[in-house]
C-alpha cells in the first residue's frame, strides 16, 4: 500500500466513524424536535441521556478528517473549501448553534419559555448540520460542487434521514422506559424506510439531471455497496422487530459505512470527479509518511481513551 493510498484510507476511516457516531449525536437532535405526543418529554430526555457524555468526543473524527484532507491533499481541499463555501459554512453554524443550544437549554430547565426556544434551535440546528454536509457531498459528487442542484438537495435530505436511523437505533439499549422504547422502536422502523425512499430519490435526481454521475453509480463496487445496505436495512428492520438490540447497532452501521464505501468506490481514484485524483492531489511522501507516524501514535492515545469514555459512560448498554 502506497502511502497515498493509507492516507486516503486513514480519512474515509474517520469519515465513517463520524457519519456513525457523529450522525447519531445529529439524529438524536431530529428526533428531540419530532418529540410528540404524551410521552414527549420523556423522549427528549432520553436522548439528552444518551447523546450527553459523548457529543463532543464525537466530533472529533470530523476534525480528524479534516486534518487529513488538508495535510494529505491540500490542493483538492482548498478547492473542495472554496467551491462548496456556502453549504459547509452552513454545516459549521448548525455544528455551533447545537451545541450551544443543547448545553444551554439544560441550564435554563427552571425557564421554561427559554428551554423551548434552546429546544427549537437545537432541534433545527440538528437538521442543518447534517442536511448541508449531506448537500457537500452529493455537490463533490457532480465534480462541479452544484450545491444547490437537485441531486445535491436529495442528498442532504437522505443525509437527514440516515442520521435519524442510526440515532433511532442506537438509542433502543439505552432506554428503560418500555414505553418510550416502543417510541423509538416505531421511528428506527419508520425512518430505515425513510432513507430508502431518500436513496431512491437520489438515484431518480441522478439519472434525470446528472448522467455522467447516475452512469458512474452503476459501477459493480457501487451496485454491491447498494446490495449490501439494503440487506443491512432488512437487518435492521428484522433486528428491531425481534429486539436484538445490539445488532441492530451493528446492522445500522453497515448500512451507513456500505453507501459511504460505495461512493468512494465507484469515485475512486478520483478525490473530485473531473478536478483532482488520489495521487494529483497528494501532498509529497515525506509529508504523507510523517502525517501518518504521528496519527498512529495519536490514535494509539485517542482510541483507550474514546473507549474509556464510553465504557464509563455506556456502562448501562453494555
Amino acid at each position: 500500500m502506497t502511502p497515498v493510498v493509507a492516507a486516503v484510507a486513514v480519512g474515509g476511516i474517520a469519515i465513517a466513524l463520524y457519519a456513525v457516531l457523529g450522525g447519531a449525536d445529529f439524529g438524536g437532535g431530529v428526533w428531540d424536535l419530532l418529540a410528540t405526543g404524551p410521552r414527549s418529554a420523556q423522549q427528549r430526555a432520553a436522548i439528552t441521556r444518551a447523546i450527553g457524555p459523548v457529543w463532543e468526543a464525537n466530533h472529533v473524527w470530523l476534525i480528524f478528517a479534516i486534518v487529513t484532507s488538508f495535510t494529505c491533499f491540500p490542493a483538492a481541499f482548498a478547492d473542495v473549501a472554496t467551491g462548496l463555501y456556502a453549504p459547509l459554512s452552513f454545516a459549521l453554524v448548525g455544528i455551533v448553534l447545537r451545541g450551544t443550544a443543547f448545553v444551554f437549554r439544560n441550564y435554563a430547565s427552571d425557564a421554561p419559555a427559554l428551554a423551548q426556544t434552546w429546544t427549537a434551535v437545537f432541534g433545527a440546528a440538528s437538521l442543518l448540520a447534517p442536511f448541508f454536509l449531506g448537500d457537500a457531498l452529493g455537490a463533490l459528487a457532480t465534480g462541479r460542487y452544484a450545491w444547490t442542484s437537485p441531486f445535491a438537495l436529495a442528498t442532504g435530505a437522505f443525509a437527514v434521514a440516515t442520521c435519524a436511523q442510526v440515532a433511532a437505533t442506537f438509542i433502543l439499549r439505552e432506554i428503560e422506559d418500555l414505553d418510550v422504547r416502543a417510541d423509538f422502536r416505531i421511528r428506527a422502523i419508520r425512518a430505515t424506510v425513510a432513507v430508502w425512499v431518500a436513496g431512491a430519490l437520489s438515484a431518480a435526481l441522478a439519472a434525470a439531471t446528472e448522467p455522467e454521475l447516475f452512469a458512474s453509480l452503476r459501477h459493480p463496487v457501487a451496485l454491491a455497496a447498494v446490495a449490501l445496505a439494503l440487506v443491512a436495512g432488512l437487518g435492521v428492520i428484522g433486528c428491531v422487530v425481534t429486539r436484538r438490540d445490539l445488532d441492530a447497532r451493528f446492522a445500522v452501521a453497515l448500512e451507513a459505512v456500505a453507501v459511504l464505501g460505495g461512493w468512494f468506490g465507484w469515485q475512486a481514484p478520483a478525490l473530485v470527479p473531473g478536478r483532482y485524483t488520489f495521487t494529483s492531489a497528494a501532498s509529497s511522501d515525506a509529508m504523507i509518511v510523517a502525517f501518518l507516524v504521528v496519527a498512529g501514535f495519536g490514535a494509539a492515545l485517542l482510541i483507550p481513551s474514546l473507549l474509556v469514555l464510553f465504557r464509563v459512560f455506556k456502562a448501562r448498554a453494555t
